[in-house]
């Protein structure tokens, strides 16, 4: 029997999965830093971004934008950069208009035409707002930090978003980039994954911290998932 045989229900990150949030982060950041002769490769920028946005989501739950002011605040102190109210919140207020990778909306258009689809984002719900207007397709369920009050990799959204799917373990494919948001969380829930390598084989993990994972299938995007699926 093929891993897929049983889906219902296919969920997705979105930010790194869908959406090109690298891209976005180092737009709103890399002129701030410029700006401030703050010199830094990509990489640095990212992996600097992942493992401060990681640290604060650890601490009592706060809504996204809160946290994104907090990455901005201590990038900022990190390279002894003063920021002012407009660039400290710079990735928030950019967020919403973040680009979907060339794959993602024709993609999820036809997954949409055999399963129900579903995000489980670590955002708010009004900056998911803009950003569901770029996407495309009408999702099926929507569960975001902001409804849960927790962020990935918290087994505490799975169950939150089980509850809200009301389906069955083996009927559910969780779909993501991040190893450390989502599949090792997921994988400890008892689902079934498929890792969607956007940094393909790139030598750093980028934006998400390093982690270990064993998810059941990997694709380079979301268009290999689809013809994988043969739709």
């Amino acid at each position: 029997m093929s891993l897929f045989d049983p889906i219902e229900i296919i969920s997705f990150d979105c930010y790194g999965t869908l959406i090109d949030w690298e891209t976005g982060i180092l737009r709103a950041v890399k002129p701030i830093l410029n700006k401030y002769n703050v010199r830094l490769s990509d990489d640095t920028i990212l992996e600097t971004y992942g493992q401060i946005e990681a640290e604060v989501e650890a601490g009592p739950y706060r809504p996204y934008q809160e946290i994104l002011r907090e990455v901005m605040l201590r990038l900022g102190e990190q390279y002894g950069i003063v920021l002012d109210r407009t660039e400290h919140n710079a990735i928030a207020t950019s967020l919403p208009a973040w680009p979907p990778f060339h794959d993602t909306v024709a993609s999820l258009k036809a997954l949409k035409s055999k399963y129900r689809l579903a995000i489980i984002s670590n955002v708010d719900d009004d900056l998911f707002a803009g950003t569901n207007k770029l996407l495309g397709v009408t999702f099926d369920h929507i569960v975001t930090a902001a409804q849960v009050r927790a962020y990935k990799p918290s087994l505490w959204v799975f169950e939150r978003a089980h509850d809200s799917f009301g389906c069955s373990k083996e009927t559910w494919l969780h779909t993501a980039q991040s190893l450390y948001h989502d599949h090792v969380p997921a994988k400890e829930f008892g689902l079934k994954t498929v890792w969607i390598d956007r940094r393909q084989g790139r030598p750093s993990s980028g934006a998400t911290p390093e982690a270990v994972a064993s998810p059941d299938l990997t694709f380079p995007d979301l268009a290999s998932l689809v013809r994988e699926l043969g739709l």
